[in-house]
């Protein structure tokens, strides 16, 4: 007697269905590669008792991996014992029930038992085809079968079933995934799951049965899910989700009760396929109810320390006001902080409704039960590996025996996650003590890298191409202290600077920090749109800083620096040689380089100190949302050196939520320098503040100007000769672009900021976008009129050596320059100078004003800025820009 299951199917070499790919698509299971077992066929006649035959011996043949002892412990079967058909059955059974055979046979010959098997293949590999939008690390923790386990059936349908309810997350209810076996000798195979990942199910239309007092659209902005259209690009809320189905329930439940609707019910929510199969449709079936009002509204406090006639004063809820859930949630809340702040912490308060459907009216008391006053019995810090105890210990605003205040207990969670080096969502958690007067504090932290190595190159429309890299360790050594060195170059400007800040000077509030430095910068103008180096400035110097805390939001710093600054020009372009075979004059040439470049030359040392006020309790310093700071500077150069001022800076900035999650940022900042030294020079049109000290005003500072682009300047405005009537003119070269526009700062200036920023889909944060509109408005001027030089075309300006005349010229390179002969060394006529003429623009307070949008892109390619900017308010001579971007990348 033999019973066996047979497969329907053979193993071939490649490409073996394990399933029907009909349904596949349609439930996600496996068509079997081999057939159930076959029942067996009942004997024509029951056989007799008397000839039941004695299992002799259990022999196992066909296994390679397993042993036949192995084998046979996965059955009941045992010599001995009298072979029957059930026990036969039961046998294939227990088997199967192993998953380590695909096939099984058992056969009786008068005693003698035979089990034949064929062992499941071992998994050698498993391989993902075909998945684009989800990648391979996305999916392969959903696949539970593994390499080197023993491949079964049931296994990879449930991988199948897991990958796909993957899809399903991501909206892609059209994705198909299908298994597939390649036979490897040795009994190994590779599982291939080949993945149609079908488009984006999305939702193409929200109807909403039931609503009366509120139309369909204000419903629907209410909601997360969105219906798809072209302007929602980048919106992940247009894609379906059974979560988010469930979730947009609640946010039509919170509106209406925010308006009144205490009744209020989502009756059904449906998602139907469109008929091709490829979209949803949902619809909503509400019951509004009625509208209710407040009525008596009132607190019943427990608690000995709180007035409950004088709490009722304080709810913002008043009778006859429309009812409102959310306000009944935040005065919940309050009421719940109010008793922390003055030690309750485990004050409940629980609201008491009393619903009167006649009068359509909702009256709430508020009872805050008896509770113990609470003192903090412990600090817990856990999680730290790197970083001290202390370096957390010192952020928190409760130690160990005050009193409970909610208040401090929030702010040490700000304060903790400002350090920057523990994860975002860090909170401060409060337990049950000892007692019911105890409480304590931990707080579970999980250390975020804090070193930093950085390269970085890109273009930037301001300095071209730039180079940085820098080596920042924000928590040397566990101790919160933070060393750092930065190189940067561009086509305009290198720097190298190296600092070390101490935090808490002998664990005391104090922190110091120092900076050593070399600074090049080569300022510029345009000509011809070219740009052109005008003065270089090297400087190089040093700043030692202390500060203080105040208090929790005021802090103080004081600060010393000393520093060298040399301004040069280029001897060759702004130096005169008027025999032509040097050497070169003793000065630059006011005439090519103008009065104020001439007087900025040399080295002067510049020993100053400052100090800094600033307070500020914004909830996030790098992206604040709420919150404001406000800041007061004063540096006083004179303490030794060659310069003397003194400069003065105000700042104030401000930032909330007006509605949903749009961030409005204020911002405000001033300043203005004076001199401490009267160099007796104004008479030749010389501000007694020096060039390189004034404050300067534009891109990127800014938007919708140039850099340097507003503020007191000089243009020199060239002319050419024209034939006009027979008659040789001089005409002004009107394009900006010919006038050659040098930027003179000034003593005072203003700058304002307004900047909303606007929320996206998950789906656009998760690309990096963050866009905002804004209107910016500032000015810089109050700077001594310089005196003006102009050139007149092929005649004498001056006298040079031995009282030879000195003419202007234009040399091959189109720079000018001076000569004491109208002819070039080989008798050819020198080319005359241009006339030019310098003007004087933009001393002027008045408010220029641009407005336009910008968008932040954390790009493959690095950080990533743009901005659109129209200039509304301008004066004559400001250079204004439409468009800047700035780009990076990281490697």
């Amino acid at each position: 007697m033999t019973m066996k299951s047979r497969p329907c199917g053979n193993f071939k070499s490649f490409g073996l269905y394990l399933m029907g790919s009909t349904a596949l698509a349609a439930t996600g299971t496996m068509t079997p590669a081999f057939a159930q077992t076959a029942p067996a066929t009942p004997s024509a006649q029951p056989e007799a008792a008397a000839s039941v035959e004695t299992i002799q011996s259990i022999t196992v043949v066909g296994t390679q991996r397993l042993e036949a002892d192995t084998v046979r412990s996965y059955i009941r079967l045992r010599a001995g014992q009298p072979w029957t058909q059930v026990a036969g059955d039961q046998a294939l059974k227990d088997l199967y029930a192993t998953e380590l055979f695909a096939d099984v046979a058992v056969r009786n010959n008068a005693g003698a038992v035979v089990i034949e098997v064929r062992e499941n293949p071992v998994v050698n590999r498993i391989i993902l085809e075909g998945n684009k939008r989800i990648k391979n690390d996305k999916i392969e923790p959903e696949i539970k079968l593994a390499p080197r386990q023993i491949y079964s059936r049931s296994k990879v349908r449930a991988d199948v079933a897991r990958i796909v309810e993957l899809y399903k997350r991501q909206g892609r209810f059209a994705a198909v995934v299908e298994p597939k076996l390649v036979q490897l000798d040795q009994n190994r195979v590779d599982i291939v799951f080949e993945i149609t990942e079908g488009p984006k199910s999305k939702v193409q239309q929200i109807n909403i049965i039931g609503n009366e007092k509120f139309s369909d659209g204000e419903l629907r902005g209410e909601m997360v899910t969105k219906q798809a259209r072209f302007y929602r690009l980048f919106s992940s809320g247009t894609s379906y989700d059974p979560d988010r189905l469930a979730f947009d329930q609640q946010k039509l439940r919170q509106f209406y009760l925010t308006q009144g609707y205490a009744d209020f019910r989502v009756v059904s929510a449906v998602a139907e396929l469109t008929p091709d199969k490829q979209d949803f449709i949902i619809t909503y079936v509400v019951e509004e109810g009625d509208r209710y009002k407040f009525g008596d509204v009132k607190v019943e406090s427990q608690i000995r320390d709180f007035d409950s006639e004088r709490l009722t004063t304080t709810l913002r809820m008043k009778k006859g006001d429309w009812y409102d859930a959310k306000m009944v949630e935040d005065t919940v809340e309050s009421l719940s902080e109010t008793a922390g702040l003055f030690g309750y912490a485990f004050a409940d308060v629980n609201p008491d409704f009393q619903r009167d459907k006649d009068t359509l009216t909702m009256g709430i008391t508020f009872n805050v039960a008896e509770s113990p006053r609470v003192f903090v019995e412990r600090v817990d810090i856990n999680g730290n590996t790197l970083t001290q105890d202390k370096v957390v210990r010192r952020e928190f605003r409760l130690n160990e025996g005050d009193a409970f205040n909610s208040i401090q207990v929030k702010r040490t969670a700000e304060r903790i996650k400002s350090l920057g080096y523990f994860q975002e969502d860090l909170e401060v958690e409060q337990e049950q003590g000892s007692g019911p007067d105890r409480i304590i504090l931990s707080t579970n932290v999980e250390e975020k890298a804090t070193g930093e190595l950085s390269l970085s190159a890109g273009f930037s429309s301001i300095e071209n191409f730039i180079f940085q890299g820098s080596i920042k360790q924000r928590n040397f050594r566990g101790l919160g202290q933070e060393l750092r060195t930065n190189i940067s170059y561009s086509s305009y400007s290198k720097s190298a600077e190296i600092g070390f800040t101490e935090p808490y000077l002998f664990d005391r509030s104090i922190a110091i920090s120092g900076d050593i430095f070399r600074r090049d910068l080569n300022s510029f103008n345009f000509f011809n749109n070219q740009r052109n180096t005008t003065y270089e400035q090297a400087t190089t110097g040093m700043q030692v800083r202390v500060g203080v805390p105040v208090n929790e939001y005021i802090y103080f710093q004081a600060r010393y620096g000393l520093s060298q600054d040399d301004i040069s020009l280029d001897a060759n372009t702004f130096f005169s040689d008027p025999d032509g075979a040097g050497p070169l004059l003793p000065s630059c040439d006011p005439i090519i380089a103008g009065r104020f470049l001439c007087d900025a030359l040399g080295k002067r040392v510049t020993s100053s100190i400052g100090y800094t006020l600033l307070y500020d309790d914004r909830d996030n310093r790098i992206r604040p949302t709420r919150g404001q700071s406000f800041g007061i500077s004063q540096d006083f150069a004179g303490l030794g050196g060659d310069v003397k001022y003194v400069k003065t800076r105000i700042n104030a900035d401000k930032f909330w939520k007006p509605f949903g999650n749009f961030v409005f940022g204020l911002s405000l900042e001033g300043g203005y320098i004076h001199p401490l030294e009267d160099r007796g020079l104004t008479s030749e049109g010389i501000d007694d503040v020096r060039l390189t000290d004034r404050f300067y005003l534009g891109e990127p500072q800014m938007r919708g100007f140039d850099i340097r682009g507003i503020g007191p300047r000089v243009q020199r405005v060239f002319f050419q000769s024209q034939v006009v009537n027979g008659v040789a003119v001089n005409v002004p070269l009107t394009d900006r672009n010919q006038i050659q526009d040098d930027a003179l700062g000034g003593r005072f200036y203003y700058l304002g900021r307004a900047e909303l920023q606007i929320p996206l889909g998950s789906g656009a944060r998760e690309l990096g976008l963050r866009p905002s509109m804004f209107v910016d408005v500032g000015s810089v001027f109050d700077v001594t009129r310089p005196i003006l030089q102009t050139v007149p075309q092929r005649e004498v300006l001056s006298n040079g050596a031995q009282g030879a005349p000195l003419y202007y010229f234009v040399d091959s390179a189109g720079a000018l320059q001076t000569s004491t002969t109208a002819t070039n060394a080989d008798g050819s006529a020198r080319v005359a100078a241009l006339r030019f003429e310098e003007r004087f623009f933009g001393d002027s307070w008045k408010p220029r004003l641009s407005v336009g949008f910008g968008v932040n892109w954390n790009s493959p390619f690095g950080p990533f800025r743009i901005d659109i900017a129209r200039a509304l308010l301008k004066q004559e001579g400001d250079d204004t820009k439409l468009f800047t971007f700035n780009v990076g990348t990281q490697f």
